[in-house]
């Protein structure tokens, strides 16, 4: 094994869009709850941790957001999350920050379950919801508690 086997290697910079994130939220609309994400040490992975009620059923769970990178492979484009919850569901995202705009595609960028939201003007409230294909959805919206 040579030296620069272990390179240390430096998240990708698009990542630092998802800083306006960190903090604790309080999500209200037709799901109500917190949300709190966090920094992993390194800065490679946001860290989401949730507590919803979602039509009268507590769903809790977390969220690993950043660029996947599987054995072998570089990083993905994309930044791109997993959920794990509580009701043993493991949702596959990607996220898309322009701006004042999140985006987050349910499965693939471009797909038609996405959530959209915009940022205000100080940053510490979001108002949008999640669209369906089958022309469904619900609204969500975030204000900033910590």
């Amino acid at each position: 094994m040579t030296d620069n086997a272990y390179q240390v290697a430096t998240p990708n910079v698009d990542l630092k869009s998802l800083d306006r994130l960190v903090g604790t939220w309080e999500v209200s609309g037709d799901v109500q709850g917190t949300v709190t994400f966090e920094w992993m040490q390194g800065g490679f992975f946001l860290i989401q941790h949730f507590d919803f009620d979602h039509s009268g059923h507590r769903v809790t769970g977390m969220e690993v957001i950043g660029h996947e990178q599987k054995f072998g492979e570089p990083a993905s484009a994309d930044i791109k999350s997993r959920i794990y919850d509580t009701t043993g569901n493991t949702f596959e995202y990607v996220y898309e920050l322009d701006s004042d705009t999140l985006t987050i595609w349910g499965g693939e960028k471009g797909s038609p379950a996405y959530y959209r939201g915009t940022f205000s003007a100080d940053g510490n409230s979001a108002s949008g919801g999640w669209v369906y294909p089958d022309g469904g959805g619900y609204e969500s919206n975030m204000k900033r508690i910590k």
